[in-house]
């Protein structure tokens, strides 16, 4: 969360110099499932627990993270080793997920 500070010097009749200070926070409200669903049909490089990494174009997700990759490949020093189609992974195994 940020935090802007706005500090004024002002002149008010009858007062003279007051200092008006004024606070703004900035709150992000993004969950991360309302993230994940703005990457729906997109592609995301997943990372699992153990190391693997797949790529693919994201189809569906539930409550649990579970997704639905397109076009997967998976991943072996960046590179892709081998296609793989279409792949559920289960949402416990998620290490990250990042924009593709």
């Amino acid at each position: 969360m940020a935090v802007h500070l706005n500090i004024n010097l002002n002149y008010i009749d009858g007062i003279g110099k007051v200092i008006i200070v004024s606070v703004q926070k900035n709150v992000n409200t993004s969950r991360p499932l309302d993230v994940l669903g703005k990457a729906l049909n997109s592609q995301v490089l997943i990372k699992l627990k153990g190391g693997r990494e797949f790529r693919g174009v994201l189809e569906s997700f539930d409550m649990h993270m579970n997704l639905v990759l397109n076009d997967a490949e998976e991943l072996e020093n960046g590179e892709s080793s081998r296609r793989l189609g279409v792949v559920l992974i289960r949402g416990d195994n998620i290490v990250y997920i990042s924009p593709g």
